[in-house]
């Protein structure tokens, strides 16, 4: 391996996040020529460095070791946050199977990768990237029950909730009143 391989390989491996986009590694590595970037990249593909998730879209390591929400939200590939269900299903406010993992971001999108499946509700500029009751991970971001909670009710304002003595409504009017949703 070269001199230039092994900083190409040592910007992954410092990298906090294990998927990348074509886009991505053309500007950590400063790769400015397609021809050059789609080399290095079938290069590392060859050398099982890089994984194809599918074209365009890379991990750094095998599949069975991506975290779900941290797929989610490479593959949407804009700014996002994981909410509604899948928030309020880990914190026992809901109770239903549902088959996707569940996102806010700009446009309404489902997806399909490595046999999961996640759901993009559409959420308006303002609401989306006020930061109110979000929690920011290292490669994605989360909304707290109570921001899940207001984000659900703003989608469905008749929704029903499985265990409603969880949910802190005070806070959820507080994360309503903060977004714009009242």
């Amino acid at each position: 391996m070269s001199e230039n391989d092994t900083d190409k390989l040592n910007i992954l491996i410092k990298q906090p996040r294990k998927l990348f986009h074509t886009k991505d590694l053309e500007l950590l590595w400063g790769i400015k020529n397609k021809n050059t970037l789609y080399s290095t990249i079938n290069r590392y593909l060859k050398r099982k460095i890089l994984i194809q998730i599918y074209r365009g879209f890379y991990s750094i390591v095998e599949s069975d070791k991506i975290n779900d929400f941290e797929l989610g939200s490479s593959a949407i590939h804009n700014y996002c946050y994981l909410s509604t269900e899948t928030i309020l299903i880990k914190s026992g406010i809901i109770f239903q199977f549902i088959p996707y993992i569940t996102f806010c971001a700009a446009r309404k999108k489902r997806v399909e990768i490595l046999s999961k499946s996640f759901l993009c509700r559409k959420l308006d500029a303002r609401y989306l990237y006020n930061t109110a009751g979000i929690i920011e991970h290292e490669s994605y971001k989360e909304a707290t029950p109570e921001r899940a909670v207001a984000d659900m009710l703003f989608f469905n304002n008749k929704y029903y909730f499985d265990a409603k003595s969880l949910i802190d409504w005070e806070k959820v009017k507080t994360i309503q009143k903060e977004v714009g949703y009242i």
